[in-house]
């Protein structure tokens, strides 16, 4: 799974990724290919009045809601869904039973099932599953990750068993029971006319090696799984329904699985619960496309969005889902294929203006949780980011060594840095040196840079200044980069002028209360209440 890296996308590298998960990471993907091309990108609480009409949920903490404008007309984002979808077509798309009459309608395939109430008998369900002929699926008409689907149900008792379940342990009522397909789950994201991915999802599994048994391959299946963006928080989780379902196999977590042997791990395919993602956007059929194009065509004003397929092993494919607010980092990084661009497909949707930019190639990027800092403090109802320098950015490291890692040098080569509209970092390192690295659109001012290095000769005392091309992924503005020793005495710092204020405070309050004892403090208090009573009067 992780030599799969090489075919992840170049601009995307894990490591300005790094604790940016689930429906984070769509988010800032989206808006990272937005920014990257000149649009002003802004980050915004829930409450801010734009979003107040735009469907959305989950969305307490910031960094879910953002907004992109190119200077004549701005777009609003929730996840990876911008405004150009109503919450018309995103209601019909969270509820399962109305996605299934809008595709009926349009001729597209769907799995034959029927809604079912809280008024539904346990033998009507029974009934109408007989009548479909058995392995069906039971699901909740409103439900997403997997949660309360079961599929593959062979018979009456576990029929009744599966809807119990889901009207006792989710408070589900209304649920869907529909034939079961058997075959692959693939999702498709389209845009319009177009499919710009596509992966098939498979269910949760271990291979084995004839060494270790399932629980020890789980486990370091779940380490390879850190090492992937999208999967870092979609590990395999051992529970009752896993142990289950794969003792109905005759098999348990310390059964020892045969080399090269795959062992699944449940019936659900979806990412969250530990399925893994595989590229076929070369290999799924043009039909299969084209059903998922006609299916998005069939939600009113649904222009992009992912579709989910189940293709049965003649070849037909059966529309299980739409969704207009998906995940997909599934695309970008699957573990086996190619990673698919689906962030500049949606920017080129919205900004189509903006195709000629090249900013997906930028090694340009910011930092997410610095960024929405403001607003995790509530210090600001939205956030700008800095602008992204634009063009070929040219970027060269220095090794400086001598006296120089005092912090107030430091701070004064980000003032250097900043005069010149660079970008960069500045970081101790052994041996008494530093590294600095510095980046912008004026190859001059880069190597200008080399003179401000000297130009600071209180707090500094330069010996030798090494050059070395830079290539690497930088953020926007220029970071002081502290080393475990530096941020530890800049920590005692705080506390000593913590403990020094704290001391201060004490020393006024027994000030205060010395006072109210004083003997001019009582003598006074008739006027001090004359005076107020005059001040009321007035």
């Amino acid at each position: 799974m992780a030599d799969n890296q090489e075919n992840w996308l170049k601009h995307l590298p894990k490591e300005i990724l790094d604790g940016i998960q689930g429906n984070y990471l769509d988010s800032y993907m989206v808006a990272l290919e937005g920014w990257r091309r000149g649009l002003t990108l802004k980050w915004h609480i829930k409450d801010h009045e734009k979003f107040k009409d735009l469907k959305t949920w989950f969305v307490d903490e910031p960094g879910q809601l953002f907004s992109l404008s190119n200077g004549e007309k701005v777009h609003y984002f929730f996840r990876t869904r911008g405004d150009l979808i109503t919450n018309e077509a995103v209601e019909i798309g969270k509820s399962k039973q109305k996605t299934k009459e809008y595709l009926e309608k349009a001729n597209v395939k769907v799995p034959e099932g029927k809604e079912f109430n809280e008024e539904s008998t346990i033998e009507e369900i029974k009934a109408y599953a007989e009548s479909l002929g058995y392995p069906v699926v039971v699901k909740p008409t409103d439900g997403s990750f997997g949660r309360g689907v079961y599929t593959n149900v062979l018979s009456d008792g576990e029929l009744e068993f599966s809807v119990q379940n889901l009207r006792e342990q989710l408070n589900t009522d209304r649920i869907i029971i529909e034939k079961y397909v058997d075959g692959e789950d693939y999702r498709l994201y389209v845009i319009e006319n177009e499919v710009v991915g596509a992966m098939k999802r498979i269910p949760p599994n271990v291979v084995g090696d004839g060494k270790h048994t399932i629980r020890q391959l789980i486990e370091q299946k779940n380490l390879i799984r850190q090492d992937n963006p999208r999967l870092i928080n979609c590990q395999i989780k051992i529970n009752k329904e896993l142990k289950d379902y794969i003792g109905r196999h005759n098999l348990s977590l310390d059964t020892v699985v045969e080399e090269g042997k795959q062992i699944f791990l449940s019936k659900k395919c979806n990412i969250s619960i530990g399925g893994d993602p595989i590229d076929v956007f070369n290999d799924i059929s043009p039909d299969a496309k084209q059903i998922a194009i006609n299916a998005l065509k069939a939600i009113p004003n649904m222009s992009h969005g992912a579709v989910d397929l189940m293709v049965d092993r003649d070849g037909q494919a059966y529309v299980i889902e739409v969704n207009a607010t998906a995940q997909i980092g599934g695309l970008l990084f699957p573990i086996k294929g190619e990673s698919r661009d689906i962030p500049s497909a949606i920017i080129d949707y919205y900004f189509p203006e903006t195709k000629h930019i090249n900013g997906t190639k930028s090694q340009m990027f910011f930092d997410f949780y610095d960024v929405l800092d403001p607003l995790f403090n509530y210090e600001a109802s939205s956030t700008t980011v800095t602008p992204a320098p634009l063009g070929k950015v040219f970027a060269k490291k220095y090794i400086v060594t001598g006296d120089v890692q005092n912090i107030g040098y430091h701070r004064g080569l980000r003032k250097q840095a900043f005069e010149r509209e660079l970008h960069g970092y500045v970081m101790s390192i052994e041996d008494e040196g530093i590294e600095v690295v510095v980046a912008g659109l004026d190859p001059e001012m880069v190597d200008d840079f080399k003179n401000g290095l000297y130009e600071d000769p209180e707090r500094s005392e330069v010996e030798e200044v090494r050059e070395e091309p830079y290539e690497g992924f930088l953020n926007v503005g220029f970071e002081i980069k502290l080393d475990l020793k530096t941020q530890i005495n800049e920590i005692n710092n705080y506390k000593k002028q913590l403990e020094r204020l704290d001391l201060e405070i004490k020393k006024e309050e027994k000030k205060r209360r010395n006072l109210k004892q004083s003997f001019s403090w009582k003598v006074t208090s008739p006027i001090r209440l004359f005076g107020a009573i005059v001040k009321r009067i007035k």
